[in-house]
Formats: structure tokens, C-alpha cells, sequence
């Protein structure tokens, strides 16, 4: 489950009025320069990053800072401040910097938000496609204001998987996941963070990748699990929310139901079978 029983409902309430309001404040800042043949660097672990990222997140940490003072920041580009905080605010500006730069609207902005090591908030804007997803302890998710709701009842044969793509596994997990792929239907790439809004929209039933840090999951877990889905690794464990240099080595496995989710962490888990 997101959270626990003792989180305060006016307290989340305000927690997403805020988020949506990150989410508002990032989207221009973003569209200004999407498609504008935008420069980018390379970061230390190879990964591009644009001034776009950097403005964006400045911009929700500085609103984060003047409203929520005692609250810690854990943003992609900046690190973060106040780790020992109860609250914890997880940024990604932009994810999906590589389909941003070369012009596809898939990419999106997550603000995630982490109360003693639980998430307990969740809020994915897309901002070129104008698409919103919102995920809340004890809340439906909601897709553009609607509630929605995975798809259940699928075998694995059956099964629609999706992942950004087949070059972000580790090379003892690529395997792995091509069982995976090969065990279900069909396989999907290019959907960056917006597959898991797929998913709990009903539209696909599992996503599965790997290399994630938690700025990359940690606003899609309240709004999996707020659709009825499961979101944990491939060994069925709790998503983690450690910095560090050995962040960005989680793999994440989402399923509609928990059938799915059995059946794929059978595919991918280092248990014992």
C-alpha cells in the first residue's frame, strides 16, 4: 500500500494542490524550449541534460522552498537538500531528456513526493500533449481530471509490455527481459514515463525497465498503485529511495494486477523458481 493509515488527508491534499502547481509552473518553461533544436551536455553517467531540465527544476525548487520549508528535495539535476526531512519532494524535470531534445512529445515532468519512506503523492505532466496523471494515498489516480483504472484479468500470453528501451537494461537483465517479451503478446518501446500512465489508464498491462533512479519512479508508484496496479522491482521488492552514486540501478517492473505481477517477477526474479 501507498503510505499508511496515518497520513493526514488536508496535509495531502495540500501536498497535490502544490504538486499540480510545480507541474503548471514546469510546463512552459519546458514547451518554451521544445523542438527549438535545443543544446544539450553530457552529463557524468552519459546522459544528456538541457538547460530546459535546469530551469525547471530550479523553478519547483524554489516554489517547494518558500512554501514547504521543513521538506526535503531530491531533484535530478541538483541533489539534494534537507535528506533527513519526513517529507521529501523527488523531482525529475524532464524525463525522457532524449526524446525532449530530438522533438518527441512523450517526454514529461514527475514530481513525486516520499513521507518516511513511504510515496505518498504522485504527478505526472505531460507538457506537450497536455496530459496529466495524479496519484494520491487513499485517492483514485486520476487521468485529466477522470478516474481511471488498469485492466485486469489478462494472462500473460495475453499481455501488452512496454519499456522505453531494449538499450537501458543491464546486460545480465537483458536477457531477462527478452523472456519476458517473448512470454507475453506484444512488446512496445518508446514510452518513457508515460507508459505507466498507459497502464493505469488500461491501455497496455505491464512496464518493465531497468537503470532507474528514484526520481524516475517515485511519482508513479502512488498513481500505479491508485489505479489498482502493482509497482515494485523485479524481485517483487519495494521501490527504494536512496541518493548516491548507486541510485540509478533499479529495475522496475509494473503490473495491472497482481497476477501479472506474479507471473512477470516469476520471468524476471533472482529467487529461486
Amino acid at each position: 500500500m501507498v503510505g499508511d493509515s496515518h497520513v493526514d488527508t488536508q496535509d495531502i491534499d495540500d501536498i497535490i494542490d502544490l504538486a499540480g502547481r510545480l507541474a503548471d509552473a514546469a510546463r512552459p518553461v519546458t514547451l518554451a524550449q521544445f523542438r527549438s533544436g535545443i543544446q544539450h551536455i553530457t552529463k557524468s553517467d552519459a546522459s544528456p541534460v538541457t538547460e530546459a531540465d535546469q530551469e525547471s527544476e530550479r523553478t519547483m525548487r524554489a516554489m517547494i522552498e518558500a512554501e514547504r520549508p521543513n521538506d526535503g528535495i531530491f531533484g535530478e539535476e541538483f541533489g539534494v537538500t534537507n535528506p533527513d526531512a519526513d517529507t521529501v519532494w523527488i523531482l525529475d524535470p524532464i524525463d525522457g531528456t532524449k526524446a525532449f531534445i530530438t522533438g518527441k512529445p512523450i517526454y514529461g515532468t514527475l514530481i513525486g513526493v516520499v513521507r518516511n519512506g513511504k510515496a505518498i503523492a504522485g504527478v505526472m505532466d505531460g507538457p506537450a500533449t497536455a496530459d496529466r496523471w495524479i496519484g494520491a494515498h487513499g485517492q483514485p489516480t486520476t487521468f485529466n481530471g477522470t478516474p481511471v483504472t488498469t485492466r485486469t484479468g489478462r494472462s500473460i500470453e495475453d499481455a501488452w509490455v512496454t519499456s522505453t528501451s531494449h538499450t537501458m537494461f543491464f546486460a545480465k537483465n537483458l536477457p531477462k527481459f527478452e523472456a519476458l517479451s517473448d512470454a507475453t503478446q506484444y512488446t512496445t518501446y518508446g514510452s518513457e514515463c508515460q507508459g505507466y500512465g498507459f497502464l493505469a489508464c488500461g491501455w497496455l498491462d505491464l512496464v518493465c525497465e531497468d537503470t532507474l533512479a528514484p526520481y524516475d519512479y517515485a511519482a508513479l508508484i502512488p498513481i500505479v498503485e491508485g489505479a489498482g496496479g502493482l509497482i515494485t522491482d523485479w524481485d517483487g521488492a519495494p521501490l527504494k529511495f536512496d541518493a548516491g552514486p548507486d541510485s540509478k540501478s533499479g529495475s522496475v517492473l509494473a503490473a495491472a494486477d497482481e497476477h501479472l505481477h506474479a507471473a512477470a517477477v516469476k520471468i524476471l526474479s533472482d529467487r529461486p523458481k
